[in-house]
């Protein structure tokens, strides 16, 4: 994969047939056709391309005359291709990613140089109100599995120059993009590097999970800490909001959710509720939550406490106290009910709507 970039369109189209293994894999599709006085090659992924800018693209081509072609790649670039996003590769394993993912590439005998042309689409769904975060108020779009499309939700919402979009590639085999958002004026410039760092070293042959598998590379939980490190969010308000404070929005391709860090016990309680209401009843909705969540880890085994001993509990509560014969012990009952709370939410998880 080391091996140069030829001038000669042969030799190029074998080693990508060869690389490709384009007799095997249906949907590895190459085509050539002649440009001018020259033969060319292109390659693709089937679904992947447009196919109106596809036939756009070689109208113009087909309109060449042999005394009008370029010097190099780049001249040609620039002369015949009234294109967006085109970009000059000069290495194989440049080229060979780049029509994994779906961009179009273009070989020209004489050209030392690859054409790629990012005509691509994604299958994907509309950008609906996730399920989990809905709101009272506030915008009706949530994040999608496509990382382009997220981060230009994320652009609408801030329109700053500040606002840096860097793109990485994790995992030997999938080659997963992940995407790092920050604002250059306000955050942690140390933090922002260490985590680009731990990115860039992550060993792993993919990220069979997406965002999960990245945050396990990320951050080694241990086994004895239930709390979660990072705070995940579908909403795209919710992450340009976490932006604006200084925080890091890290985007995996694949997964509809952004990743909030750093984060505390407080932004994890939080909802979008609590910014769209009026200061006064967003304040008592997030204190009201942070005091149910305390609740929740406090009042079970507050309540063992005291059945464990009687004379500690208070006069005023004295009804909390279980006067019949117990035939099961109270901590199994709690376990018990616990299950089938958890057997009760996985059916629901895996019963169809209807």
């Amino acid at each position: 994969m080391n091996k140069e970039i030829s001038a000669v369109l042969k030799n190029n189209m074998d080693h990508l047939n060869s690389e490709l293994n384009t007799d095997k894999n249906f949907d590895i599709i190459y085509r050539t056709l002649k440009i001018a006085d020259r033969q060319a090659g292109f390659y693709f992924i089937d679904g992947f391309v447009k196919d109106d800018i596809m036939e756009k693209v070689l109208e113009f081509f087909y309109g060449i005359k042999a005394e009008e072609m370029a010097k190099d790649m780049h001249a040609f670039s620039h002369q015949f291709l009234p294109y967006v996003e085109v970009d000059i590769l000069d290495n194989w394993n440049a080229v060979v990613t780049n029509i994994l993912s779906g961009v179009l590439c273009l070989f020209i005998d004489g050209y030392d140089s690859c054409l790629a042309i990012d005509c691509r689409t994604y299958p994907m769904r509309s950008v609906e109100e996730p399920e989990k975060d809905k709101t009272l108020r506030g915008s009706r779009d949530g994040f999608v599995e496509t990382v382009v499309f997220n981060t230009a939700l994320i652009r609408r919402r801030i329109r700053s120059p500040k606002l840096s979009v860097e793109m990485l590639q994790v995992g030997k085999s999938s080659r997963t993009d992940v995407v790092v958002c920050s604002m250059d004026d306000r955050v942690d410039t140390q933090f922002l590097e260490r985590m680009k760092d731990r990115i860039k070293a992550i060993q792993v042959d993919s990220l069979t999970m997406n965002q999960e598998s990245l945050a396990e590379c990320l951050y080694h939980r241990k086994w004895f800490n239930p709390f979660p490190k990072l705070k995940h969010t579908e909403r795209p308000d919710t992450a340009a909001s976490a932006l604006l404070e200084g925080n890091i929005i890290i985007l995996v391709d694949n997964s509809p959710s952004a990743m909030i860090l750093p984060t505390s016990i407080f932004d994890i309680v939080e909802e979008a509720d609590d910014y769209y209401f009026p200061p006064v009843t967003g304040t008592y909705l997030r204190l009201s939550r942070f005091v149910i969540t305390l609740m929740t880890y406090l009042l079970t085994p507050l309540f063992l406490l005291l059945m464990q001993n009687p004379e500690w509990i208070p006069q005023g509560f004295a009804f909390i106290v279980i006067k019949d014969e117990i035939n099961i012990p109270i901590l199994a009952q709690f376990l018990i009910l616990e299950l089938a709370i958890d057997g009760l939410r996985l059916a629901s998880l895996n019963t169809p709507n209807v």
